[in-house]
């Protein structure tokens, strides 16, 4: 199988556990508050539906954060498991847990410190109700520097070993 094949594939599975993880974790709690309503599928995705009238702000930032909070520590989660990954002897399972974790480590962090300023809020009109949105912002900035780092210097060599 070509690079380029294996790449695709790669960000291909990367946004579908990103969607499993991220939203999964918005539905696992809506339901856990008898608050959830449909899932809504969507252009560029699939968004979990709630009966915001029935939330208290607090269930509502709640609701807004957990995604964000368990595709981080499904990236650290990855990030630890790297070594052994990388042992694989599989070509496109490492490329795509080389993605997962990518955009796992990055994608939630750069959203919600730049990106949803440009795209309608999102998970921050949420956040928001717990936090400042610019506290929030910084926060979520500076774990997008954190992350980055984690990646550059961990993942990153990582892989290029396994790869090479």
């Amino acid at each position: 199988m070509s690079k380029q094949i294996r790449q695709y594939l790669g960000l291909l599975s990367a946004v579908l556990v990103y969607y499993l993880v991220h939203e999964g974790a918005h539905l696992i709690y809506a339901l856990s508050i008898s608050v959830f309503r449909q899932i809504s599928f969507m252009v560029v995705g699939i968004q979990i539906d709630v009966y915001a009238d029935q939330m208290s702000n607090l269930q509502m930032g709640v609701f807004c954060l957990v995604g964000a909070v368990t595709t981080t520590i499904s990236a650290y989660v990855l990030t630890l498991a790297a070594s052994k990954i990388c042992k694989s002897t599989s070509k496109v399972f490492k490329a795509c847990m080389y993605y997962i974790t990518l955009i796992m480590l990055m994608l939630d962090p750069l959203y919600l410190s730049v990106l949803c300023g440009f795209f309608g809020g999102g998970d921050m009109n949420g956040i928001a109700l717990l936090l400042t949105e610019v506290f929030a912002r910084i926060l979520f900035g500076v774990l997008l520097l954190i992350n980055g780092f984690v990646f550059w210097k961990i993942i990153l060599p990582k892989y290029k070993i396994a790869f090479s």
